[in-house]
């Protein structure tokens, strides 16, 4: 492309006019910001893409090198060439790597509309200018300071001159030629070599100090010699009293033209920390996490079946319940934290709201029971990997010194999906069974995104939370972690249904079973990498299908039978089947859990299946069924013993009442100096009255012994039904999202049209009318009504466009471009060039219309 038939644009919006469509795609998903909403024209779009939030957006998503090049830039010349630039990023040697590197990432900031212009007229947009431009309240990254201009544009003329007559230059006649005359010396490396060869080394140690940053330095009122030989030739110019600077120019040339110290063209390379593991060891160890996982949520959620912890008054749980929840799962209290946050992003829990607020399973908990175990997983992991809740800051403070609880508010971090995603990418990109290193994977993520450091969440985020590590490296351990927990990873490494999760390969044998012949045609290349951004909702759910597939045969079946021994315990040898496991649930006590589950027996289980509605002869089927042993003997009288004494007392409402056919065995309870509490009277030979209420009734007789039933008003057996209370329906949290979303095809390519159109119809040259008012770029037309419908019926016979302003219902007026069709009834029927389709407006409406210049039909 010549300079002559493209001219240097004078602005950013001209060099966007210059794009193509696919280069304004790319800014516009590079920055999607720029298009909520869709801005009237390319004018808008340049001073959309110059304010300071959307600047500082998209700086915070450059990597290092290209955040280094944009650092370069604000120091450098204002416009900059392109050899300026590959001086100070490759300094006088001219790095290779860095010479190589840099085009890549003067393209990335161009593609961003952070710089603009032609190579030898490279401008960084204002706003990031004065981002990144070193001052003494924000210093720059490169430890440069001020230009000799900067710093003596405050300083006495004599003094000037006495500096430039130190410094073996001519005297001039003003300031501004002496700091002129300055900056040419200290740009001039034979003349500065020659300078600095007569300095002391002592000298020289000073402007060592301050070369690489901060050049800010304090002196006395009479400085040493070392420094006054400095200070003297503007080597050091004073800023304020007490404080001088190391000028940058004076820098530049000590540095050998470098902006940086340590220019990164190359990202971090993240390696295998050890050699790697056999694939099929990574699987199945993940596998196996993967179904402790599903065992740890179902048992959080069995232990809230019937109400579980209640809601704080700001919400949450509070810091007891968690700990009990950390001792019921056998976990941590961060673990516990992180499975409760699960189950809720996963919208398998929620608050009942009732008056005395409670946690509860959802209805939807009870469809995922019913689902086959892999497609379960495929849930808790989709809704894991999307989620923004992060349960990591848990326990940590707000902004207001508030402590974040486990379900309240103020656990999003609206980075945590990128962050997650970009860390299983990662490990995607390594071979099969290799575990990169937490640190390398660290190094990785800081180069890629280094402002994003104490950023990235919601405005919830604290400094103290940020502390000495960054909010993105502490998301990105969680992620380590987390992931081997849920079983994504396995033994540190990115197992096969973690790659598919990811949208990445699904091996052909891992899906039916069978290995890959050569003529085989794989479903997915079985090498091909992971998406580098997250998957659309729709893709992601094919992508969660494939990952169950490829866990569906890792996982163990589910057995239909236990061990029954005699010492009063059953030993599932394995996972059960659902019908058996929830039974046993009921009928005995979890004892120990592992790769195998103890229950053990005892009355107090027995007699809550039978509360159940399950009778003596149903228990004895149903262990024999469902034993591979015989049914021992200790474990029938126990059955028949509680079945025996169970519902022989009868309990009411009277307050409470006891009813029972032995009147020999009231006696003994009104005997019973454990049941003074109860506050017992007999009423007749079969009954007693109570002062407590039913359940604690209950309680109480279950507690002296006894195996009391309830009963209804009319006398019959209450059946205590297992895991009744649900919330009502609750839909998962929304995760909070990081900034608009990434447009897609559709709605880019509906944008770029609009912009087009709009920016034709307010750039478009018009014809001058004698009649029509005066009218510049960005005002509406205004004609008279009997012109405007003069101007249109003539566009309809010459088939012409024209130019016309117009206010909709609303009152929002606009600038369109429009071929008039048909004029009738008041209407005007016209192809809309700024809309791209067939519309009509009211001519009311239309404030006024002028015609196109030739050029431009």
């Amino acid at each position: 492309m010549s300079t002559e038939d493209h001219p240097a644009p004078r602005s950013l919006a001209e060099a966007l006019r210059a794009r193509d469509d696919t280069s304004l795609a790319a800014l516009l998903r590079s920055r999607p910001d720029l298009i909520t909403p869709v801005p009237t024209d390319l004018t808008q779009l340049a001073t959309r893409a110059g304010t300071r939030a959307s600047v500082v957006r998209a700086l915070e998503r450059l990597d290092r090198f290209a955040l280094q090049t944009a650092e370069a830039l604000a120091v450098a010349g204002d416009p900059a060439s392109y050899d300026e630039l590959l001086g100070l990023m490759a300094g006088a040697d001219r790095d290779p790597t860095v010479a190589a590197a840099l085009p890549g990432a003067l393209s990335v900031l161009r593609e961003r509309a952070l710089v603009w212009g032609a190579d030898d007229r490279l401008r960084l947009v204002r706003t990031a200018r004065e981002l990144l431009v070193p001052s003494p309240q924000h210093p720059s990254p490169t430890g440069l300071g001020p230009t000799v201009q900067e710093v003596t544009a405050g300083m006495s003329p004599g003094r000037i001159q006495e500096i430039v007559a130190a410094a073996g230059l001519a005297s001039t006649h003003d300031a501004v030629s002496a700091a002129a005359a300055l900056t040419a010396l200290f740009t001039d490396r034979t003349r500065m070599d020659e300078l600095l060869g007569q300095a002391p080394a002592d000298s020289l140690d000073v402007l060592d100090r301050l070369v690489w940053g901060p050049p800010y330095g304090q002196v006395t009122a009479d400085p040493a010699a070392r420094l006054r030989w400095l200070l003297d030739r503007g080597l050091l110019l004073p800023t304020a009293p007490g404080t001088v600077v190391l000028p940058r120019e004076v820098a530049l040339h000590l540095r050998a033209g470098r902006a940086h110290r340590a220019p990164e063209p190359v990202p971090p390379a993240v390696e295998a920390a050890a050699a790697p593991h056999a694939p099929a060891v990574v699987d199945a160890t993940a596998a196996g996490q993967a179904y402790t996982a599903l065992a740890t949520v179902e048992e959080l959620l069995k232990d809230w079946d019937e109400g579980g912890p209640a809601v704080l008054r700001a919400g949450g749980l509070s810091v007891r319940d968690l700990k009990r929840t950390a001792v019921a799962l056998d976990v941590s209290e961060p673990v516990a934290a992180f499975w409760v946050e699960l189950a809720y992003a996963a919208g398998l829990l929620a608050a009942d709201g009732e008056a005395d607020e409670r946690y509860a399973a959802t209805p939807a908990y009870d469809e995922w029971l019913e689902r086959p175990p892999a497609e379960r997983w495929a849930r808790l992991a989709e809704a894991w990997l999307s989620a923004t809740r992060t349960s990591g800051v848990v326990g940590g403070r707000d902004a207001k010194e508030r402590t974040l609880s486990a379900l309240g508010p103020g656990l999003d971090r609206s980075a945590a999906p990128e962050v997650r995603h970009r860390v299983l990418t990662l490990l995607a990109g390594l071979p099969e069974g290799a575990a990169p290193s937490a640190t390398a994977v660290l190094a990785r993520l800081r180069w890629e995104r280094p402002l994003r450091g104490r950023s990235g969440g919601t405005s919830h985020a604290s400094e103290a939370e940020s502390g000495a590590e960054d909010l993105r490296s502490r998301l990105a351990q969680w992620t380590l972690s987390e992931a081997e927990m849920l079983g994504v990873t396995g033994r540190g490494a990115l197992s096969a249904h973690g790659r598919a999760l990811l949208g990445a390969a699904e091996p052909k044998a891992a899906v039916d079973g069978g290995s890959p012949g050569p003529g085989d045609k794989l479903p997915f290349p079985h090498h091909r990498p992971a998406p580098l951004e997250p998957l659309s909702p729709t893709e992601q759910a094919v992508a969660s299908a494939a990952a169950a597939r490829l866990l569906a045969p890792l996982l163990p079946e589910p057995l239909d039978h236990v061990l029954l021994q005699a010492d009063l315990t059953a030993v599932a040898p394995g996972p059960l089947q659902r019908p058996l496991a929830d039974t046993l649930d009921v009928l005995a006590d979890v004892e120990s859990k592992g790769g195998a589950t103890v229950y053990r027996f005892t009355p107090g289980s027995v007699r809550r299946a039978l509360d159940a509605g399950r009778t003596a002869s149903d228990l004895h089927a149903f262990l024999a069924t469902h034993s591979r042993t015989p049914v021992p003997q200790p474990l029938a009288y126990l059955i028949d013993d509680v079945a025996r004494r169970h519902g022989h007392l009868r309990v009411g409402a009277a307050s409470a009442y006891v009813r029972c056919d032995d009147d020999a065995l009231l006696n003994e309870i009104v005997a019973d100096k454990r049941a003074a509490g109860l506050r017992l009277r007999r009423l007749a030979p079969t009954v007693l009255a109570a002062q407590a209420d039913p359940a604690t009734l209950l309680e109480g007789l279950r507690a002296m012994g006894y195996a009391p039933a309830a009963e209804s008003a009319e006398g019959d057996v209450l059946i205590a039904r297992a895991h009744a209370h649900r919330t009502p329906p609750r839909t998962a949290p929304e995760p909070v999202p990081d900034g608009p979303p990434v447009p897609d095809a559709t709605l880019l390519l509906a944008a770029i049209r609009a912009i087009r159109a709009g920016d034709l119809a307010s750039t478009a040259p018009l014809k001058p009318t004698s009649t029509a008012a005066p009218f510049t770029g960005g005002e509406l037309p205004r004609t008279s009504s009997a012109e405007t419908l003069a101007t249109v019926q003539a566009a309809v016979l010459t088939g012409e466009a024209v130019w016309i302003g117009y206010v909709n219902a609303e009152g929002a007026a606009s600038q369109r471009v429009i071929a008039p069709v048909r004029v009738e009834g008041g209407f005007v029927t016209a192809y809309d060039h700024t809309a791209d389709e067939v519309r009509t407006y009211p001519l009311h409406r239309i404030t006024g219309v002028a015609e196109l210049a030739d050029e431009q039909r």
